[in-house]
């Protein structure tokens, strides 16, 4: 089976900040889609739920 990859709703018409995410059997995979040919990052449902808490609650701003 294919993967649906879908587009963040934060990506901009311009190619800016593009991020897609799939479910596939072993989690969440998660790629750039301006280079989708280049690969993805697989996360576990939790994992990738802990990331995105850590994202808003700004951990990982400068």
């Amino acid at each position: 089976m294919r993967a649906g990859w879908r587009k963040s709703s934060y990506s901009d018409a311009h190619g800016n900040e593009c991020v897609e995410i799939a479910s596939l059997a072993d989690g969440i995979g998660v790629r750039d889609s301006k280079q989708p040919g280049q690969g993805h990052i697989l996360l576990r449902r939790a994992r990738l739920a802990a990331v995105l808490s850590d994202i808003k609650a700004a951990k990982y701003d400068l």
